[in-house]
């Protein structure tokens, strides 16, 4: 396959394992308990949004920012990226958000380190109320992901990095509450392995959610809201991660990720 041979390829898997390590270890270290008492869920929702806001600005033009395997697969659906590509981009997600919470393990006091922000279903709330309470983050999230990095809009205004950090500040806001808002199954997977609690792990990991949140998101957008003109022939093509040439014999790059033209935070 080209994408193999491409050295654009390799940059952007290694952007997505970097960008994903940076990601989980500022994340759950913001969402640590140092001292006794209610931990701030504003602090917790800003982190992670300004930590993903500041990552988009920063390799969004290399692999498109990511950081998130449910977002990797919405634009998998959206027939945006090929099998290949989607397969390393979540594979390097859960290595590097691995990575991030072992090297934020490492450092932080065992009397602070807990479960390490694991993910927990707040008291009284059922599995079925926290599977919906995710697929809303997940979709809202995702909306938001492929609205903003839509190549095809046209005057789009504001910074893309700070409405991506926006969005997910506000499923933390919100789902902290019900979840510990999930969103993301690279960040519930770390603290799992490294704490060894999968509790109710495929509920809040997306494990198996992220096909109706992420995939949900995609096909709204671009089947419905703001449909893409391909053919099915295109789409596979694309999936199958075939680099077709131009009239010029030149290859046009079908596979790589959209270039965000991002302005400075």
């Amino acid at each position: 396959m080209w994408e193999l041979r491409s050295a654009s390829f390799w940059r952007a898997i290694f952007a997505e394992f970097f960008a994903t390590l940076f990601y989980v270890f500022f994340g759950l270290g913001a969402s640590l308990r140092w001292t006794p008492g209610p931990l701030h869920v504003l602090q917790v929702a800003l982190a992670f949004g300004l930590a993903l806001a500041t990552l988009v600005q920063a390799v969004g033009h290399i692999s498109g920012a990511h950081v998130n395997p449910a977002v990797t697969f919405a634009f998998l659906v959206g027939s945006q990226m090929s099998l290949l590509r989607a397969f390393c981009y979540i594979a390097a997600q859960l290595l590097g958000a691995v990575a991030g919470a072992a090297v934020l393990y490492s450092v932080t006091p065992p009397a602070v380190r807990g479960n390490l922000a694991l993910n927990t279903l707040h008291p009284g709330v059922s599995v079925g109320q926290a599977t919906t309470v995710e697929i809303f983050l997940t979709l809202q999230f995702v909306l938001c992901i492929f609205a903003t990095y839509d190549e095809r809009r046209n005057g789009r205004l504001g910074s893309v990095a700070l409405a991506v950090g926006f969005s997910l500040t506000l499923g933390h806001l919100f789902g902290m509450y019900y979840t510990g808002a999930g969103m993301n199954p690279a960040r519930s997977f770390a603290p799992a392995i490294l704490t060894r609690n999968f509790t109710n792990h495929w509920v809040i990991s997306n494990k198996y959610w992220l096909f109706i949140g992420g995939g949900l998101g995609s096909l709204l957008y671009d089947f419905l809201l703001f449909p893409r003109l391909k053919s099915v022939s295109e789409r596979l093509s694309i999936l199958k991660g075939v680099r077709p040439s131009d009239s010029n014999g030149q290859p046009e790059g079908t596979g790589e990720p959209v270039e965000l033209k991002t302005q400075a935070l």
